[in-house]
């Protein structure tokens, strides 16, 4: 298990998704799978083509955490609407989930969507674990509800970030 003060994760890219990271996205995506983070009927049509369904949209966009070469996590950004953006597909490889890879990963999606003028961020979650929810209410994101799909908790979320600048202009 990774230890947060693990100078290793000095070495470590957050980096744009490039196709050579294809095979390493679809581990990840399929581990979530195993898990059981994700619903069988998740068709995972946007992991397979993350160009048309992150980058093809310069309001979304697609990033990977690498270590010494290796793909360790990723993180996207999706437009939703003219001022929505939900983060989809916060993985983080099991051997590295006791780091801060996934703060890393949330706080480069979140300035993104700062940059691009989005007011609120959605996100979703099956995470039990309490560690996960106060890192998520640590970044400002709200709670929504929960609901039940296909027998297990998805756990939704929301950021108003434009209470969030306003409140730093004040």
């Amino acid at each position: 298990m990774a230890e947060q003060g693990n100078p290793s994760l000095r070495r470590l890219k957050i980096r744009t998704f490039r196709t050579i990271d294809q095979p390493h996205v679809s581990r990840l995506y399929s581990d979530g799978l195993l898990e059981g983070q994700l619903p069988p009927n998740d068709t995972a049509a946007d992991i397979d083509n993350i160009f048309d369904g992150y980058l093809s949209d310069p309001s979304g966009h697609f990033w990977v955490a690498e270590l010494d070469g290796q793909v360790i996590g990723m993180i996207g950004v999706a437009n939703e609407s003219e001022h929505l953006a939900e983060i989809r597909r916060l993985r983080v490889d099991k051997d590295w989930q006791a780091s801060p890879i996934a703060e890393r990963l949330i706080e480069t999606a979140l300035a993104h969507c700062r940059e691009h003028g989005y007011l609120k961020v959605v996100f979703d979650t099956r995470f039990e674990r309490t560690a996960a929810l106060h890192q998520f209410d640590r970044f400002g994101f709200q709670y929504t509800r929960t609901k039940s799909v296909q027998n297990k908790e998805l756990l939704e979320f929301y950021l108003d970030l434009y209470r969030q600048t306003k409140d730093e202009q004040d």
